[in-house]
């Protein structure tokens, strides 16, 4: 997923709309503002200031809009914004479906939108997390280490059970050199508390992709590093990942979780200074990533060479 440049008229249009879905309730968010400003100043290369723009309806913003990913590009734009302050009303997914619709675009996500606006979070929920990353995880599991692989790891993330043998494969990270992947891996799950697979709480390990992304990218774990996580994984991954770039909104601007766990969710980190701006800085690091690590990517022959050797052979770049 790597973000392309309109040309000026279009990048100009395209910001209208996105101002106008973040004012389709009455006045703009505080982080739907630093939202904007981050896209207008770093992706689209525009000067005029955003009081100055008018609202623009569908049929304007679709006519002689170039045909292709640019289109999904801006509507996945409007999700993030309507997203960025919190669950949207009925208003402003209405104004981005309309949007949507003029410029041909079919996007479940933003069917998914409109179920989190009418308060039908049950169906939000299963036909979000069955088309997200966490779907694909638990489908790599299933295919990888069978049915009763898959049982084991969702009892064990739910902290139900623990596989010591398994666990047992990730304790010998430790023992690996200090500059290894292997044992960069084995200090962030131990500073951070959080359970190696085979441990009751660990995540399985068709998941453990992310944590390798966090180590691998430099990211924290705090709100802002998980934003910048999700958007350098979205940079990778081949299949649905702007549902990635969604699930760390939800979480941590429009204070939804949507974890298969119980977990602490915030409101309006994308308004906070420099965040939308570390956000796409991530997600294009991640597009110059050679593999997608999110598909069934082995990580045992990388976990015992130096760290720097793997960011160079995987052409990560610096942060």
């Amino acid at each position: 997923m790597r973000l392309l440049q309109p040309d000026p008229g279009t990048a100009l249009r395209g910001l209208r709309a996105m101002k106008t879905v973040a004012a389709a309730s009455g006045a703009i968010g505080s982080a739907q503002r630093t939202l904007l400003q981050a896209v207008r100043d770093v992706l689209l290369h525009l000067e005029p200031s955003l009081d100055d723009l008018a609202p623009i309806d569908p049929a304007a913003l679709a006519a002689g809009f170039p045909e292709g990913p640019l289109r999904r590009q801006f509507v996945d734009g409007m999700l993030v914004v309507a997203l960025a302050d919190g669950v949207p009303d009925r208003a402003t997914v209405a104004q981005v479906e309309a949007f949507a619709a003029a410029l041909d675009v079919d996007a479940a996500e933003l069917r998914d939108l409109r179920r989190l606006a009418d308060h039908h979070m049950l169906l939000f929920k299963l036909d979000f997390l069955r088309r997200s990353q966490v779907g694909d995880i638990l489908r790599n599991q299933l295919d990888q280490h069978g049915l009763l692989g898959l049982a084991r790891s969702v009892l064990g993330m739910r902290g139900l059970m623990e596989d010591p043998a398994l666990a047992s494969r990730y304790h010998a990270w430790e023992r690996l050199p200090d500059d290894t992947l292997g044992h960069h891996l084995w200090r962030y799950y131990r500073r951070n508390g959080f359970g190696l697979p085979g441990e009751r709480g660990g995540f399985p390990e068709a998941g453990v992709y992310h944590d390798v992304s966090h180590v691998l990218a430099g990211y924290g774990t705090d709100a802002e590093g998980e934003i910048e996580v999700a958007a350098f994984i979205a940079g990778y991954k081949t299949q649905r990942p702007f549902y990635v770039v969604l699930f760390a909104v939800l979480i941590f601007s429009a204070g939804v979780n949507m974890r298969p766990t119980p977990g602490d969710v915030t409101t309006g980190v994308l308004g906070r200074p420099g965040m939308a701006e570390r956000m796409f800085a991530a997600l294009e690091r991640g597009a110059s990533v050679r593999a997608d690590l999110s598909d069934k990517w082995d990580y045992w022959p990388w976990v015992g060479r130096p760290i720097e050797e793997v960011r160079q052979a995987l052409a990560v770049p610096p942060a």
